[in-house]
């Protein structure tokens, strides 16, 4: 450690040494299109937000005349008289501060790609004092970052021979982003600055593997310590990359990975290398070792009477296998009485495609001490059981049809190997999250042909609650454990109409109990899959009455289906609950409420959609964009708020739904709600009130039952004091005529306070 600091130390040297760097931020620049200047990329300004806010300032401009280069200003509190909300890129396009003129993404990428892409130092995180605040940088900075290129360059040709850093291709897989963004190497994944630290503590790995080996005589025992100082560097690689950032909110540093992927980010946040990184990442290293090692003592007898007591210990070694789940050939069969899996979840993440950024790395160290771990140039994505569509990319439209049949191939034949190596009284308990019934349809079917019956589910929160505030977000927040056993040989043919009532019966309790301990939007949904797939899979194999085309015979059943019926369990009872009564709508009233309800934002995915628009009356996702109800973007839908569904006074006469300030009558009813918002938000609540009145809708039980059901549905959140979906305030202006409506009170959210930590687990 001493050695790699010592080595880093100029790279980061300072002016003050009583301060200590928690964080270097910086934004990415292009050169602007017109001027030739460099113009720095932020989706925002700020550093800090609430109580002793901090903004920067970009300068451009002193006494009237323009600057060569930016310049930035750090700002506090009442001082901030801009919007630093306001950054200079968004949505892909920027602006440049030079003119205000758009800078366009195609323009972007292709300097991007041309190299010609760089950063600026826009503010250093610092701790003087005890106390964390944030400074402009200073020349010091600056000389330090020229120094460590110019280090760099000196180091590049012997780190070339000793191939130090990874200099491979990125693969394009399913995330093209680095190749759009210059990236197209591992090693441009990182500043010079931080190829110059991570390049530093591989060749000082190396160079400690020998003087380790000489000390310690069992050379199993110096390997593994060897490994464990290596294990340090997944972590600085993680948190010191162009792709990791500076968390506002949290006033901390953000990983690579915070959303599983290569999302290209136009500012980053740098460790102090020379003082910080490698010593946390040690600290980081002990703990989790510490708590390993914990997890392997032997636990004490608990007492739990006079003269009785019992062991939580469980007998036995720990064994470790490397290898695929598929293949458990070194697992006695009938041997085991509990079999715990947590497999990939479908399409979410694409692990060995994300597991190459360390691969690269640590080929280069800890393939110094097991190389046979480390044969192959990248990690594995042929054996991998994801539902990978890049891995058929030649099939062309067949792609995702090829990637969901090898996935469930894969989850089939290492259930069959859990089926085996499971004692018959044993259990299988499989973890699973995936928003999409698609996910649980492949999942299903694989369990059930591998011979298991699903005996039953529960919802576990895994997530943290990040509260209603992130109402753009639809992402479950439990994991749900199925508890599984061995199904008994036998049975006869078995038809979905048999078993349909016992699936809908077995949705409707589901949704009972597991509402009741507070369990809501997608995660409630998610609770009805486990007991539907429980039913069917206790009588499998069932059939549908739908003849095979191919077979002309009764054709298996699809998990979908049964996921289906209980969607549309879920459908009434939720209407039903959300009104306060039984009461009919239609089926567009009813997608939009209960799509509010389950997905808890604006924007879910478009299979969820279908399979939603489907459920409450045979609907199509076509239909409802016909109908101003959704758009749909590339995998996803998003519902319309009403003053983007107004309509002219033309298509009245078409029948089209929408928001119309001419009808009189509204066979859609959510179109008469949002009529009524919408002239509230434009016109102010007393306008409503007197259309409501001429229109015949103030006493209209209707209305007043989609009016309560939206106001039940729609996430009622704000952050201080702003609506995190805008249209709540407008349908609280409509609802404060109806005194018979009940409206829930807001959920207030404040900002969320930055930890006494540096870095964000």
């Amino acid at each position: 450690m001493k050695r790699i600091e010592e080595r880093l130390a100029p790279s980061y040297a300072k002016a003050d040494s009583s301060e200590s760097v928690v964080a270097y931020i910086f934004a990415r620049t292009i050169a602007c299109p017109r001027t030739g200047k460099q113009a720095p990329l932020s989706p925002d300004w700020w550093l800090k937000k609430g109580d002793g806010a901090m903004a920067v300032r970009l300068v451009t401009q002193q006494g009237g005349k323009a600057l060569e280069h930016p310049e930035f200003e750090i700002v506090t509190g009442k001082a901030i008289d801009f919007d630093p909300s306001k950054g200079t890129i968004g949505g892909g396009d920027a602006t440049s501060p030079w003119d205000g003129l758009v800078v366009s993404g195609d323009y972007i990428k292709e300097e991007a790609q041309a190299g010609r892409m760089g950063s600026v130092l826009y503010a250093v995180a610092i701790r003087k004092g005890g106390k964390r605040t944030f400074r402009a940088p200073v020349q010091e900075d600056l000389d330090a970052i020229a120094y460590a290129e110019e280090e760099l360059a000196r180091l590049d040709p012997e780190w070339a021979a000793e191939d130090v850093l990874p200099r491979e291709e990125v693969p394009v897989g399913n995330d093209a982003r680095p190749h759009h963004y210059g990236m197209g190497k591992w090693s441009l994944m990182f500043s010079p600055r931080q190829r110059l630290a991570h390049g530093t503590f591989v060749s000082e790995l190396r160079r400690l593997i020998p003087e380790i080996q000489s000390e310690v005589e069992d050379q199993e025992r110096a390997n593994a310590i060897l490994a464990l100082l290596a294990m340090m560097q997944g972590k600085a690689l993680n948190y010191n990359s162009y792709l990791s950032s500076w968390n506002v909110p949290r006033g901390v540093m953000r990983s690579v990975f915070d959303r599983h992927d290569f999302a290209f980010k136009s500012t980053y946040a740098e460790f102090d290398a020379g003082s910080a990184l490698f010593s946390w990442c040690l600290d980081q290293l002990l703990d989790a070792y510490k708590g390993i090692a914990e997890l392997l003592k032997p636990s004490k007898s608990v007492k739990i009477g006079e003269s009785s007591s019992v062991s939580s210990a469980v007998p036995g070694s720990t064994t470790v296998i490397r290898g695929t789940a598929g293949d458990l050939d070194g697992v006695k069969a009938g041997s085991q009485t509990l079999v715990c899996i947590d497999p990939p979840y479908y399409d979410n993440v694409m692990y060995a495609e994300l597991s190459d950024f360390f691969y690269v790395w640590e080929k280069r160290t800890l393939g110094r001490i097991w190389p046979e771990f480390f044969e192959d140039e990248l990690t594995d994505k042929k054996n991998e059981a994801v539902a990978n569509p890049a891995r058929f990319a030649e099939a062309g439209k067949r792609r995702k049809e090829l990637a969901n049949a090898d996935y469930e191939a894969k989850m089939t034949a290492i259930f069959a190997e859990c089926h085996r190596v499971l004692r018959d009284d044993g259990v299988l308990t499989v973890m699973f999250t995936h928003k999409r019934a698609e996910a649980w349809d492949t999942l299903g079917m694989s369990l059930m042909d591998a011979g298991f019956t699903i005996e039953t589910s529960w919802p576990v929160p895994t997530e943290p609650d990040n509260g209603l505030h992130q109402a753009g977000k639809n992402a479950a927040t439990s994991t749900i454990f199925l508890v599984c056993r061995k199904r008994p040989e036998g049975g006869g043919s078995v038809f979905f109409e048999d078993v349909e009532a016992q699936v809908r019966d077995a949705a409707r309790v589901a949704l009972s109990k597991f509402s009741a301990f507070g369990i809501d939007g997608v995660d409630l949904l998610l609770s009805t899959y486990g007991p539907a797939l429980s039913v069917i899979s206790s009588q499998w194999p069932v059939y549908s009455s739908e003849a095979d085309p191919t077979t002309g015979k009764s054709r298996l059943l699809r998990p979908e289906e049964a996921l289906d019926a209980a969607r549309g369990e879920l459908v009434r009872l939720q209407r039903q609950r959300l009104i306060g009564r039984a009461a009919q709508l239609d089926p567009m009233t009813d997608f939009v409420l209960l799509s509010w309800e389950i997905f808890r934002a604006r924007e879910f995915p478009f299979d969820e959609a279908r399979r939603l628009a489907l459920a409450v009356g045979g609907l199509d996702v076509d239909s409802l964009v016909r109908a101003k109800v959704v758009e749909k973007k590339t995998g996803m839908v998003s519902l319309l708020p009403p003053d983007k569904r107004v309509r002219r006074k033309s298509d009245l006469e078409d029948a089209l739904p929408g928001v119309y300030l001419e009808a009189t009558s509204f066979p859609v009813v959510i179109d008469a709600v949002h009529t009524a918002m919408h002239l509230a938000e434009q016109d102010g609540p007393a306008a409503a009130k007197a259309w409501l009145d001429r229109v015949g809708l103030a006493g209209d039980q209707r209305f007043q039952a989609a009016l309560q059901g939206l106001v039940n549905a729609m996430p009622r959140s704000k952050t201080k004091d702003k609506w995190d979906i805008a249209e709540a305030a407008w349908l609280d202006a409509v609802c404060f005529y109806f005194p018979d409506v009940s409206v829930p009170e807001a959920k207030v959210v404040e900002e969320v306070p930055a930890q006494e930590t540096l870095f964000d687990e």
